[in-house]
């Protein structure tokens, strides 16, 4: 083909088929054909990809705003997500980039584009009494070894549900994180973690190896370690979502996220010593440096504290 003839939606396919597909993982791999085949090409997949500008590439980043969700799920309200838009942003941009490197086209357009900015979500927190009542709430509707591994390992929501009995070493107190899940499409598909800092071992407390363990004796053949009682597989994020809901209702709490359980468990390692390394370690985080910024605002109470009980104890010296 004559690289002025390619249209959006036949450099798209191209850059999947030669580029992408072989080089990311499953989860991504769909989300990105998803995006391509259903956000992209109905709307400007006919233009030719010379053609394409930046101003048209915002007309559609702000169509996919306010009604991109009623082309395809037609559900939780017409619009999608900024991180949704964002995402087909950065795919676009990897898409267009390669074209620019093979001699397809002269510049980037997406480079002249601004996507939306996240929405930046307040973080909350449990306090110790709080995550006692949470847990309690928990054990109440039968769900507490699962909530209780949550708040002692931090682990993301799909990393939690895609758990096997074969993860645990009871042994050894250690629980293997190797994957994950997510909702693309309608359904539910199991993945490498998010990055290969995701993929960790982790020791846990006894106490949740008991649980753990007392848990799979009520469904012994049954490979998932939190199997649904409704459909003996493993859980849905967002029935999870709504136990998660239920329990906070339960223990008389504020309404958070389940993601602030992931937080919670950061900040109370950070506030009885764990170091940032170790933490970075088990939360799964690329960096040190990106754990530290996440929870800089637990660091630096910290060190206030660090400093005030310094200068209580040279007081004492002078």
């Amino acid at each position: 083909m004559n690289c002025q003839e390619y249209t959006i939606a036949q450099w798209l396919q191209t850059w999947y088929d030669l580029y992408a597909k072989q080089n990311i993982r499953e989860s991504p791999r769909l989300q990105y054909s998803y995006f391509i085949n259903h956000l992209v090409i109905p709307q400007i997949g006919e233009i030719p990809l010379s053609q394409l500008t930046g101003l048209r590439l915002q007309i559609l980043y702000q169509d996919l705003r306010t009604n991109g969700r009623v082309r395809s799920q037609k559900r939780m309200g017409p619009g999608l997500s900024p991180k949704t838009v964002r995402s087909v942003h950065m795919l676009l941009h990897a898409a267009l980039e390669q074209a620019v490197r093979a001699g397809i086209i002269a510049k980037n357009p997406t480079m002249e584009c601004k996507p939306p900015k996240l929405e930046q979500k307040e973080m909350k927190v449990n306090q110790p009494q709080q995550i006692g009542n949470y847990l309690q709430a928990a054990a109440e509707r039968n769900v507490l070894p699962m909530f209780f591994l949550e708040l002692t390992t931090g682990l993301r929501r799909g990393e939690l549900l895609a758990l096997l009995w074969s993860d645990l070493d009871p042994q050894n107190r250690s629980i293997s994180v190797t994957k994950s899940v997510s909702r693309l499409n309608g359904e539910l598909v199991v993945s490498q973690p998010k990055t290969q800092h995701s993929i960790r071992t982790l020791l846990i407390p006894q106490q949740a190896v008991d649980l753990l363990v007392q848990e799979h004796s009520q469904h012994p053949n049954n490979p998932y370690l939190f199997p649904s009682p409704t459909t003996g597989t493993m859980y849905s994020p967002e029935t999870v979502a709504r136990i998660h809901k239920r329990i906070l209702r339960d223990a008389g709490l504020e309404d958070c996220r389940f993601h602030d359980l992931r937080h919670t468990f950061a900040t109370v390692a950070l506030q009885n010593g764990v170091d940032i390394k170790t933490l970075s370690g088990m939360l799964g985080h690329y960096s040190s440096d990106f754990t530290l910024d996440t929870y800089t605002h637990v660091t630096r109470k910290m060190q206030e504290e660090a400093a005030e009980k310094m200068g209580q104890f040279m007081e004492m010296k002078l």
